[in-house]
């Protein structure tokens, strides 16, 4: 199966929709959060979502916009009450089943209290390998990751919406993961919302 992989669009359908042209024909399309950014709410990016049928889950963005802080961004005008709510249904953390391959969604790690950032670097990066997974797909730091820890696969996309990661010259990103061969291919794009 061919999964492509997206995370922290943060409000940006440009980026979002550059990514689904650029990682082509896949199986299916996997947002690892942070489709929001802080106390803006995007019509479009969370229609795209449903559009394409993607296994969606929520970031710390989605936590906050729709915790006791986000009320009144809440209620702001324009924001359709059908699409808040299915980001609010959305889980933290999604197993799914891929060709018989176990595939672990999370933002940003798959331990409590979750909320971390884990660099490529970082030495907690190898703790992904406790996962009961093959994969192991996250997103949260804006920052490209492809690691094998133990028998997992670790996946980080960067950002397709917030490009923050200096090693790539802070471009946009997305990723594209075959569960059979079991390799992961990054791609980075200029943002199309700054051209």
């Amino acid at each position: 199966m061919l999964l492509g992989i997206v995370s922290d669009l943060h409000c940006n359908i440009q980026g979002l929709d550059k990514a689904l042209e650029l990682m082509g024909d896949v199986d299916e399309v996997l947002c690892l959060g942070d489709t929001i950014y802080e106390y803006r709410f995007s019509n479009e990016v969370i229609a795209r979502l449903i559009e394409i049928g993607a296994p969606t889950i929520q970031g710390n963005h989605e936590e906050t916009f729709l915790g006791p802080m986000g009320v009144r961004a809440r209620a702001r005008e324009g924001i359709d009450p059908d699409l808040m709510q299915w980001l609010a249904e959305r889980p933290h953390r999604l197993e799914l089943d891929c060709d018989g391959k176990k595939v672990l969604m999370v933002h940003s790690t798959p331990w409590e209290p979750r909320g971390a950032y884990i660099y490529r670097h970082s030495p907690e990066l190898e703790r992904f390998g406790e996962a009961d997974a093959d994969f192991v797909l996250f997103g949260h730091t804006h920052q490209q990751v492809i690691h094998r820890a133990g028998d997992v696969l670790v996946v980080n996309p960067g950002s397709a919406g917030d490009a923050r990661d200096p090693d790539n010259g802070r471009q946009l990103s997305c990723a594209v993961l075959d569960t059979e061969t079991e390799e992961a291919r990054i791609i980075d794009y200029p943002d199309p919302a700054r051209a």
